[in-house]
């Protein structure tokens, strides 16, 4: 490209081009291409805007249409050669649309600047990250739910502290994944509600002398309504912090999970197989299979968690209303978003293939005196005692069970009536996992009956 050509897409005010680190630094193309589609669909939708208000002519702008149809096709072809001389995607698919139908390019950009062209490319691409996320969930959730209903009455420890706490089905497990991804489509959601708003027409700063007409481009690239302040316009990342907040949250999820996967795999607990498809061997160890995957997604959210913020910290000290520090908002927008879809599919194809593995499960869940709260309730509903009596008369079984080198449902009436008279034989009927389990039945409960109807739930409400 010639300096002359350099220098008129800059504009007059430059005698010369940038030098080569101005150029460097300034550049935005090698990432912002990224946002090409949308960049046309918006140029698209303004070129019909100006012709339909009669500030450009109807000829002028199915010029402009084809043109950028004709731009479209190569960048998706791989025939677009992109030039860091033009800096970013704007002015790359605007002189390309120059050099294909000539001087009625230069008539798309009026009414408009780059601020509010980028403001509007950028929410629309975040737009449809928010959906693809929620497909993705949606898809990890489905996995989640066929492990619940498979394993709806399948007994596991549930831990506090990763200490035995109480027995819970491994159905029950797997709803709580089901829950929390829940919530992140719900963030998801909300955050695409807010952002569906229109920055194209609010120009530089101040909106436009033109007799635009905000409501037919807000309404072509599907957003709500036009943005109702221009300066808010043009100088708003609040919807990609939104997602990158959402986005850090559901990382935050697929981590723990992710860790659960790495322990349960474990020769020393051995609660679920992962499939070859999802874990590695070791170069030196022949015995080894690794959770790589899992592993990998515990880690990744150092990632989002980044991005989020470092866009935070781009944008506190920002006066209204457009700064090219904003030009710093999509590297990190892009690699969360790449990193959480990532991150969710490899979980979503680890759950789906994982094998749990139901005797270790319930082998585990009767170990470690996790039936000691059943025991204390029974003192309470069928001897009538204080429940911190009954704590206190729970806790001197628990010693004598492990004095004796057994679990509580391996001690004899007569050891239990020598801690306290009350206890009869009706207490066994609690203190198997099984039956531990079975009582949990108020709402929210692991009880498998509560969990089946929870699955149903689920399953109608994703259809």
């Amino acid at each position: 490209m010639t300096d002359k050509t350099q220098n008129a897409m800059w504009g007059g005010r430059f005698a010369a081009g940038p030098d080569a680190i101005m150029e460097a630094i300034n550049a935005s193309i090698g990432f912002d291409r990224r946002l090409y589609a949308q960049d046309i669909a918006g140029s698209r939708a303004h070129a019909a805007m100006l012709a339909a208000t009669g500030i450009i002519s109807d000829k002028d702008a199915e010029a402009i249409r084809e043109g950028l149809l004709t731009v479209l096709s190569e960048i998706e072809g791989g025939n677009f050669a992109f030039s860091t001389a033009l800096e970013d995607i704007h002015m790359n698919v605007e002189a390309r649309l120059k050099e294909i139908i000539g001087e009625p390019a230069g008539r798309l950009h009026t009414a408009r600047s780059r601020n509010d062209q980028v403001a509007t490319d950028f929410r629309l691409w975040v737009r449809d990250q928010c959906d693809a996320a929620v497909g993705g969930l949606v898809a990890l959730q489905q996995a989640l739910l066929a492990q619940a209903e498979a394993g709806a009455d399948w007994v596991m420890p549930g831990f506090t502290h990763l200490q035995t706490a109480q027995p819970v089905t491994w159905g029950h497990h797997m709803l709580a994944y089901v829950e929390m991804t829940a919530r992140d489509i719900g963030r998801f959601s909300d955050a695409r509600k807010r952002m569906n708003e229109s920055p194209l027409g609010a120009a530089a700063l101040a909106g436009t002398g033109f007799a635009i007409n905000r409501d037919m481009t807000a309404k072509a690239l599907g957003f709500d309504r036009p943005m109702a302040n221009s300066l808010d316009a043009v100088s708003d990342r609040d919807f990609a912090l939104e997602f990158l907040s959402a986005s850090a949250i559901c990382a935050v999820h697929l981590s723990r999970l992710a860790e659960e996967l790495v322990i349960w795999s474990s020769a020393q607990f051995r609660f679920v197989t992962l499939s070859d498809r999802f874990s590695t061997g070791s170069s030196i160890m022949p015995q080894k299979k690794n959770p790589d995957a899992a592993e990998l997604i515990r880690a990744k959210i150092g990632r989002v968690l980044g991005a989020a913020v470092a866009l935070f910290t781009v944008m506190k000290g920002l006066p209204l209303a457009y700064s090219k520090d904003m030009q710093e908002d999509k590297e990190q927008v892009f690699d969360a978003a790449d990193t959480l879809m990532l991150a969710l599919a490899a979980m979503t194809g680890m759950v789906s293939d994982m094998t749990a593995n139901r005797a270790n499960l319930e082998k585990a869940a009767a170990s470690g005196f996790s039936t000691a709260t059943d025991l204390a309730d029974w003192l309470v509903r069928e001897a009538g005692l204080p429940f911190r009596d009954a704590h206190h008369v729970t806790g001197a079984l628990v010693a004598m069970a492990e004095k004796k080198g057994c679990d509580l449902p391996d001690l004899s009436i007569a050891d239990m009536t020598s801690v306290h008279p009350a206890i009869t034989e009706d207490v066994y009927s609690v203190l198997g996992v099984q039956n531990s389990v079975a009582s949990r039945k108020s709402f929210g409960g692991t009880s498998p009956d509560r969990v089946r109807e929870q699955v149903a739930a689920w399953k109608a409400r994703l259809g």
